[in-house]
């Protein structure tokens, strides 16, 4: 969902991964040997980031007046329907802090219907993109033709004393503890995108804190932080080394993606993209989406449903009257269950032996 092209910088990543097959685990922290054999028992790892197309943020998705357990249903299984087997969700300290029992109980709805449709879960906690201060009760309106117009940044606010964090650790350890031995979960994602809205290494104090809760409560699910920009050399040394399995973000050309995927490789953990596809930029799944499989790569696209997130229009090109883009930045439905490109969900079943 990244504002910032995903930057290739081999050399960066080839001493960032050395080094981080160097350490030993720490705290809780997995082996690479547990890590390879929690992956090996699983199939090949590929579905979407996913929101319902009514939702236009994670309040929306997960607040008791707005939650639509229908719609989910629906959506997920045209997820069924392709073979995705794993859908990326992301959840919300504010909702959480509102109605933390309501919150679980929908967040416990949602993993049962996700499980009648044969579909894993990777939650995510906090995440640093898009729009501040979030706030709960309605919901703004998607702005015409404006990518992720209404996305909001968890938490979002500063973070200045410890009291701040404190009530985030309740957060976090609230629902990681109430779901660890949950089999419906795949991963916990503790920190999308540490990092970006400039904030850069102020990032730092969360994401090492959000490491240590969740190891802490030591969960029957791996945890991991995603690498999006390598620029940020100090957070993706943190990621590295706290990350049970190397979770990354790509939108760059097939030929990059795949030298990143090497050099990824040598930190002897498994890998799982959990962002890539963007048509525009040349990331699509017709030449992304082969190669990660060949490559035994988790395969994450960002966007299912067109919906109210406005992700078929692209990070940087709004289209302010509202008509349909020529070329979708990203999505692969209409809402009746139409594929954008039946040659897409053609190769996904294809993929999938459906």
């Amino acid at each position: 969902m990244r504002i910032k092209i995903f930057l290739l910088v081999g050399v960066l990543i080839l001493s960032i991964a050395k080094s981080s097959f160097a350490q030993p685990a720490k705290n809780n922290t997995w082996s690479p040997q547990k890590a390879n054999a929690w992956y090996e028992q699983h199939k090949w790892i590929n579905g979407s980031n996913f929101i319902p197309s009514t939702a236009i943020n994670q309040l929306e998705m997960w607040q008791a007046d707005t939650f639509d357990p229908k719609t989910i249903d629906r959506e997920l299984g045209y997820a069924e329907g392709i073979g995705f087997n794993t859908m990326r969700v992301f959840l919300h300290s504010v909702v959480w802090g509102e109605d933390p029992e309501g919150f679980k109980e929908r967040v416990n709805q949602y993993l049962a219907i996700a499980d009648k449709h044969h579909i894993q879960t990777i939650f995510v906690f906090f995440d640093d993109c898009w729009n501040p201060n979030a706030k709960p009760g309605k919901q703004p309106d998607p702005k015409p033709g404006i990518h992720n117009s209404g996305w909001m940044q968890d938490p979002g606010r500063p973070l200045k004393t410890e009291a701040d964090y404190a009530e985030l650790k309740k957060y976090v350890v609230d629902m990681l503890t109430t779901f660890k031995h949950d089999q419906r979960i795949l991963l916990w994602d503790l920190y999308n995108e540490p990092g970006n809205s400039n904030k850069k290494f102020k990032s730092s104090v969360l994401l090492t804190k959000v490491f240590a809760w969740a190891h802490a409560v030591n969960p029957d699910q791996p945890v991991s932080s995603g690498l999006w920009d390598m620029d940020l050399k100090d957070l993706n040394d943190i990621q590295l080394k706290n990350s049970d399995v190397v979770t990354y973000h790509c939108y760059d050309t097939p030929d990059n993606h795949e030298k990143l995927v090497q050099r990824l490789k040598l930190n002897g953990r498994p890998l799982i993209c959990t962002e890539y596809m963007a048509r525009p930029r040349n990331s699509t799944f017709e030449n992304t989406m082969p190669m990660l499989k060949k490559e035994n790569v988790g395969a994450i696209n960002w966007g299912f449903v067109s919906g109210k997130t406005n992700t078929i229009y692209a990070w940087d090109t709004p289209i302010p009257d509202g008509s349909e883009p020529k070329l979708w930045f990203h999505d692969i439905f209409r809402k009746d269950g139409t594929p954008y490109k039946k040659e897409e969900t053609d190769l996904i079943k294809q993929l999938n032996g459906k």
